[in-house]
């Protein structure tokens, strides 16, 4: 896939933690992004893995390189389709990582896409705050983060969860995975609400189908650079972390102004 082609091909980057970064535009100091631009950049990408679909090109916070996202990764390609830097870029004044930005823009527009109606949504009657969760009604850690749920209620931040089935949709011989079974159980139950909070307390729901969205939510979860489960995002797209108290997520959301 295409992680692994730029891990062998190009630069990794640092990390710093996003959480309590402002989510201001970065400087653009990259060139505009013309149609022209544009496929060049798509046919970069395409030299390295054909299938690879391009969801967002940007100029890049430094001169000649575009910003580009796809398959879940940031890369930076040069203006004239030579290069190709897989990691992150560092404001040393202000120990930034200006990728944090486009990542936090890009993954707001697409949740915004995801109508409540295909989340389960735990809320208060006037929430302050809305979180975006990608979960697994299998995984330990997103059992724990559940258990709180009460908790940030009550602190006035909305729970929305979206299906992310960490065995993946279908296994190797093509079949559908116990886990993404499961969760489409849960999606299909009269009520989702107590199916899910079931599941999450290890009670399987009664096997269920109907047209439900967790294939298409496992997809976007990787689209949005999902690797794990819990996967909290705020309402301006900044990753807020996996597993957190009330009081850690709550002073998260508030540094996030």
């Amino acid at each position: 896939m295409l992680k692994k082609l730029l891990l062998a091909l190009c630069i990794g980057g640092l990390s710093l933690s996003a959480c309590a970064a402002e989510n201001d535009a970065a400087p653009v100091a990259g060139p505009a992004v013309t149609p022209a631009a544009q496929q060049m950049v798509r046919q970069a990408i395409k030299s390295l893995a054909a299938n690879v679909e391009v969801d967002s090109i940007e100029p890049a916070p430094m001169p000649g390189f575009y910003q580009v996202i796809a398959a879940g990764q940031m890369l930076y390609v040069s203006t004239d389709g030579k290069y190709a830097m897989h990691g992150d870029v560092l404001d040393l004044q202000s120990k930034r990582n200006l990728g944090d930005d486009a990542w936090a823009r890009f993954r707001k527009a697409e949740l915004a896409k995801v109508p409540a109606s295909e989340r389960i949504v735990f809320a208060p009657p006037n929430p302050k705050y809305t979180i975006s969760v990608f979960t697994d009604v299998n995984c330990g850690f997103c059992r724990a983060l559940h258990e709180h749920v009460a908790a940030f209620n009550k602190e006035g931040i909305a729970v929305e969860y979206l299906a992310w089935p960490r065995e993946g949709v279908v296994t190797t011989a093509g079949r559908p995975t116990p886990t993404y079974t499961e969760m489409v159980s849960v999606w299909c139950a009269k009520d989702r609400k107590a199916a899910f909070t079931a599941a999450k307390e290890g009670r399987a729901p009664a096997p269920a189908t109907c047209t439900n969205p967790v294939k298409d939510q496992f997809n976007l979860g990787v689209k949005l650079g999902v690797n794990g489960t819990p996967a909290i995002y705020g309402p301006d797209g900044r990753v807020l972390g996996g597993y957190v108290t009330p009081e850690q997520l709550l002073q998260a959301l508030k540094q996030g102004g």
